[in-house]
């Protein structure tokens, strides 16, 4: 999925789509996606001005995202939003700073009516930077 087919499922827009490109999906499965870090964001003027480093929250925001595009290509597909619903086990291994390519994986745990689970992990260089469990919930649109 290119960034233009990512938008079509995600209503988020700059600065806060964080998935640039899916690599691969395998619907109901696994979806991995990457997310160039370029100093020119937004968080970096204020997370640490001397010594830039993405903030974990956004690493688990962009692993949210990768999460709602499996789910949108697993079920429910267009016409429906994707929220946060739950994030446990959080951990943060390494650093991510400009200049990195994080890889996030999803991996598709259970899903009981709207609510998903997904073992979630970001990587750089193949070193773990950060892993959860995210719980992504889909609300059908209603027009």
């Amino acid at each position: 999925m290119d960034i233009q087919e990512i938008q079509e499922f995600l209503p988020h827009r700059y600065p806060f789509l964080l998935v640039d490109r899916v690599i691969e999906c395998e619907p109901g499965k696994r979806l991995l996606a990457l997310k160039n870090v370029s100093y020119n964001e937004p968080c970096f003027t204020g997370h640490f001005p001397n010594q830039a480093i993405m903030p974990g929250v956004l690493i688990i925001e962009a692993l949210a995202q990768a999460t709602a595009l499996l789910t949108a290509k697993s079920a429910s597909g267009k016409g429906a939003t994707y929220y946060l619903a739950g994030i446990d086990k959080a951990r943060f291994k390494r650093q991510v700073v400009p200049g990195d390519q994080l890889m996030l994986e999803a991996t598709y745990i259970k899903h009981k009516r709207n609510l998903w689970s997904f073992d979630c992990r970001a990587e750089v260089d193949g070193t773990l930077a950060a892993r959860a469990t995210i719980m992504c919930a889909v609300a059908e649109n209603v027009s």
